[in-house]
């Protein structure tokens, strides 16, 4: 490998690193250093002007120990055959750079990932020690969000927990058929493995912090997932499936999507154009109803077509009630907030305003008009003081309505 300055490993692998999805910084343990004592923070809005080579701006430094690997995953520009430039931080260069990215205000974290190099447990000893390094040697007390390698030993990824605020472990792909056969060097059972011994770290530690006070911290942001989509034949139904069963079965802060995106060089049995970038925004929106809204996993699933695709025209939410126009409308005055939560348009911020302002008197449509962008995509579903949607709940032409309308957007805008 060619001898190459920070600035230009830095430009390599900031870049490399931005196909990782799963990089929030919620949900973290508070810790400051206004006492005085020790380096960072993780509170503060968190938006500190640090741009990754694609333009955007971000507030923790994102970046790959090294973007060289051993595994052959057809879907990755860091695979093994991949013909990119290769570059490799040292772990205390990694130290030094987010210490000098901090002390500049560019960054209130770190997120560190990797590719493999000569095995499993060597790279995982790396990327703990930048971990260790910055809590132990520095007193950093900002965000460290790691990304396992579910093939190392299990102290090292206990270790990880130890130093970081979150941890995520990538299950790749929604299935295993898909997991097998794009990325022949990865096991789903190790990687649902590595999921189960983190979560039972995680349960224990909590249950010694209730007991003791001295017990050490434990990945306090819990751990995170990805999936990318349209790089196999998984469908919109199977991805909702799949992601339900990691929340129940590891505890998942959450999982990330990521459209997949053709690569140079990219192997014969990859597809030849990415998905639909929409296709990986309804998937956010059915997580969030399954996450916030109470949807159960058979109910998201049931907004998509015969094909088991979410449509990519409107929302999960208004699909599913299309489906079951029986259930609308909904007397906003009187509905529990379980079912109001179903009516397309209001958000939990919206359902909780109007549970607390009925409770003193009755709410019109203008009241309920004030708490939505729009009160277009409420009307055919709600009953209000003086509003009924007569037969419009039933209208055969009631998706165009209600869908929103299509815009062209300005070039210069």
């Amino acid at each position: 490998m060619a001898q190459l300055s920070t600035r230009e490993k830095l430009e390599i692998l900031a870049d490399a690193a931005k196909y990782d999805a799963s990089c929030a910084s919620s949900g973290t343990a508070k810790r400051h250093s206004r006492d005085g004592k020790g380096l960072g923070s993780t509170e503060g809005m968190g938006i500190c002007h640090a741009y990754a080579p694609d333009g955007r701006c971000i507030s923790l430094l994102k970046i790959l120990l090294t973007n060289s690997c051993i595994f052959d995953c057809h879907y990755c520009i860091n695979r093994k055959s991949s013909n990119v430039r290769r570059a490799r931080f040292t772990a205390q260069e990694v130290v030094q750079l987010t210490l000098a990215f901090y002390k500049r205000n560019y960054i209130e974290g770190l997120f560190l990932s990797s590719g493999i190099i000569r095995s499993s447990d060597y790279t995982m000893e790396q990327l703990v020690e930048v971990a260790r390094s910055l809590r132990e040697d520095h007193d950093f007390r900002g965000y460290i969000h790691l990304k396992t390698i579910p093939d190392a030993d299990p102290e090292l990824i206990r270790q990880a927990g130890l130093h970081a605020d979150r941890v995520s472990i990538n299950v790749e792909l929604p299935t295993i058929a898909g997991l097998a056969r794009l990325a022949p060097d990865k096991s789903a059972p190790r990687i649902e493995g590595a999921m189960a011994g983190m979560k039972a770290a995680i349960v224990d530690t909590k249950d010694a912090k209730k007991r003791f006070k001295s017990a050490p911290r434990f990945a306090p942001a819990g751990q995170s997932t990805q999936m990318i989509v349209g790089a196999d034949a998984a469908t919109d139904r199977d991805i909702v499936a799949r992601a339900a069963g990691l929340y129940g079965a590891f505890g998942l802060r959450r999982v990330y999507y990521s459209a997949f995106s053709p690569i140079p060089d990219a192997s014969a049995v990859l597809p030849l154009q990415r998905p639909p970038l929409m296709r990986e925004h309804r998937l956010y929106q059915s997580d969030w109803l399954m996450r916030f809204y109470d949807y159960r996993p058979d109910e998201v699933a049931d907004a998509a077509d015969a094909a088991g695709m979410l449509p990519l025209d409107i929302d999960p939410k208004l699909a599913w009630a299309l489906k079951h126009r029986a259930l609308f409308p909904l007397d906003i005055n009187r509905a529990d907030r379980a079912l109001l939560l179903r009516v397309p348009g209001l958000g939990v911020k919206a359902v909780n305003a109007i549970l607390a302002a009925r409770r003193w008197r009755r709410l019109r449509l203008e009241d309920v008009a004030r708490l939505t962008v729009s009160v277009t995509k409420l009307r055919p579903f709600i009953v209000a003081e003086d509003w009924h949607p007569g037969a419009l709940t039933d209208c055969a032409e009631l998706k165009p309505l209600v869908a929103p309308k299509a815009a062209q957007l300005e070039l210069f805008a």
